[in-house]
């Protein structure tokens, strides 16, 4: 008979540094976004009051570059943990590449890029896929269509159930996120206090002083590889 396993609750939270390697760029490395566009015009309510089209545009080109993106070793990585643990992922980025690697539990903290949302009634959603959103594409009340992605200074609808996930996990890793952004970057305060955390990223980043954390300096694809062996040799329960 096959052996069975009892698999311990890995939670993964995974930021742009995940993507960064399947060529999606992020806003905060060197010749990134911001270096392109001012953030706030682009991913702010204010934004979307002065200047609609400039948003519409700036979405649909994200949209246009993820319909071409593929999963990296280090989204693959992920979904092969699957094998031995029961992999849960919150993530901040709104490309589906986790999907498309074929990861079964994903959470979208900040929305995601293949779907469109009404402006009057925030539970009218539409998946477009990889379509344009332009002005005049109306939900079915006749409002106005924007991205269904969480802009700054809106709220996180989906921040309480993630806690909640967090704080059930046996494991829990940080992937690419530079843990600046809140409220995702408060999630590691309810990791319970005896779970080990992981922080994968080939950045320095400031760690919070109250929490052990081993830290593997490598971009996602590689480092993920290194986290498969460092959890199946000291992790996986049979």
């Amino acid at each position: 008979m096959p052996k069975q396993y009892s698999m311990k609750k890995l939670v993964v939270l995974t930021g742009s540094g995940m993507s960064a390697e399947s060529g999606l760029k992020t806003f905060r490395e060197t010749g990134g976004l911001w270096e392109e566009y001012d953030v706030m015009e682009v991913a702010s309510p204010e934004g979307w009051a002065r200047n609609r089209q400039l948003v519409l545009r700036f979405y649909n080109e994200r949209r246009a570059q993820l319909k071409n993106a593929l999963p990296n070793a280090g989204h693959t990585g992920l979904k092969e943990l699957e094998h031995d643990f029961d992999v849960h992922i919150i993530t901040q980025n709104v490309d589906n590449l986790h999907e498309k690697a074929g990861s079964i539990n994903v959470m979208h903290l900040h929305g995601i890029l293949t779907q469109a949302r009404s402006t009057y009634d925030t539970g009218l959603v539409y998946d477009i896929g990889y379509g344009e959103i332009n002005e005049g594409d109306t939900c079915e009340k006749g409002y106005q269509l924007r991205p269904n992605i969480v802009w700054f200074g809106e709220p996180v609808p989906a921040i309480e159930e993630a806690a909640i996930l967090v704080a059930s996990a046996d494991i829990f890793v940080v992937i690419g996120s530079s843990l600046v952004v809140y409220p995702a970057a408060g999630l590691i305060d309810y990791v319970h206090g005896q779970v080990p955390v992981f922080l994968i990223d080939p950045n320095d980043l400031e760690i919070p002083l109250y929490r052990k954390v081993r830290v593997i300096k490598e971009k996602a694809g590689k480092g993920v590889a290194m986290l498969q062996e460092i959890l199946r040799k000291e992790y996986k329960q049979e």
